[in-house]
Formats: structure tokens, C-alpha cells, sequence
């Protein structure tokens, strides 16, 4: 089975650099799993600059999956480090696609893709880095799809901790280990 690694924090708090750090100290081949939908200019450029940053390095491939990240990693068993960059991102996703269908995601169904992406690491070796960030911290939001959202990472985050090896939080660019 794999190493799962979570680490989480809040928006701009370094989470994503300290996971890209982490994941280039470890031995092997890398790939880092996209989960950004590219919408609009700033998020092409926002995209773009976390590119440029993983080529200022060696050795990254880059796997671009919004939505089937269990099958994303279940495909990518060549790479000995997985950075999946970002679960948070994924929700978003996953809710959009299901109100495509007028449908929505419930926490249960969240615990359950969330089982998905564990099993899917248990059957690989090497490593696997989940980023996600921590949005419970904040007020409460004043709509219901924006609380709803809170929920839906607050669950997804809870059951992939619980099933990582090591959970790391990061607040102002400094790690604070919480597990492993």
C-alpha cells in the first residue's frame, strides 16, 4: 500500500509548496495530478504559475483529472510519487457536475469516493500527497451552496485523514504535524 500523506491549511498558506517540497525529497518518479478546472484568465495564470514552479525542478509529469482521481490514481502506477493538488478543487468538481445533472452530492457520497481514492492508493506502491485546504476555520457561509460545499470538504478532508499515514497543516508557510 502506499504512503498516504495529507496536508491541508488554509488559501495562500503554503500548503501547496510545502507538498511539492515533500514530494521532491522522496525517491522515484513523480506526477502531479491536476484536479483545476482552467475557467477564466486568472485561473490560467494561476495554473500556469504552479507549472512553471514544478519545472523549475526535475522529473515531474503532470496528470490533469478533475472528477476520476480513484481511476487517475489507480492508472498512474508508474510513478513511485503522487501529488494530488487539490482534493478541495475535486469537490468543486464533483458538484458541478452533479448539478449538470440537477443532482446533488451528499456527505455519505463523499465518504464513499473518499474510500475510493484510499483503495485506490492501497493497491500501489510508493507514495501518494493529498493537498487540500481547511475551510471550516472561517465564518459560516451565507448560502446554502456555500455551506453546503464547507461540508462537503470538512467530510472529504475527515475521511481521507483518517485514512492517511501522516496529516500535515500549514499555516503561514510553517508544517505542524498532526499524525505519523
Amino acid at each position: 500500500m502506499a504512503h498516504v500523506i495529507l496536508v491541508t491549511g488554509g488559501s495562500r498558506s503554503g500548503k501547496s509548496a510545502y507538498a511539492q517540497k515533500l514530494a521532491e525529497s522522496l525517491p522515484g518518479t513523480r506526477a502531479f495530478v491536476a484536479t483545476a478546472p482552467i475557467i477564466d484568465e486568472e485561473m490560467r495564470e494561476r495554473v500556469l504559475r504552479h507549472q512553471q514552479a514544478r519545472a523549475r525542478s526535475t522529473g515531474w509529469n503532470t496528470i490533469e483529472e478533475p472528477v476520476e482521481l480513484a481511476q487517475a490514481l489507480s492508472n498512474a502506477r508508474r510513478f513511485d510519487v503522487l501529488l494530488v493538488d487539490c482534493l478541495t478543487l475535486w469537490i468543486n468538481n464533483l458538484m458541478y457536475e452533479a448539478e449538470k445533472r440537477s443532482q446533488t452530492i451528499a456527505e455519505e457520497e463523499i465518504e464513499q469516493l473518499c474510500g475510493g481514492l484510499l483503495n485506490a492508493c492501497s493497491g500501489r506502491p510508493g507514495t501518494v500527497i493529498f493537498v487540500t485546504n481547511e475551510v471550516g476555520m472561517g465564518i459560516v457561509p451565507e448560502n446554502a451552496l456555500a455551506r453546503r460545499y464547507r461540508d462537503l470538504v470538512g467530510r472529504c478532508n475527515q475521511a481521507i485523514a483518517a485514512g492517511a499515514d501522516a496529516v500535515t497543516f500549514v499555516a503561514c508557510g510553517i508544517p505542524l504535524h498532526l499524525k505519523g
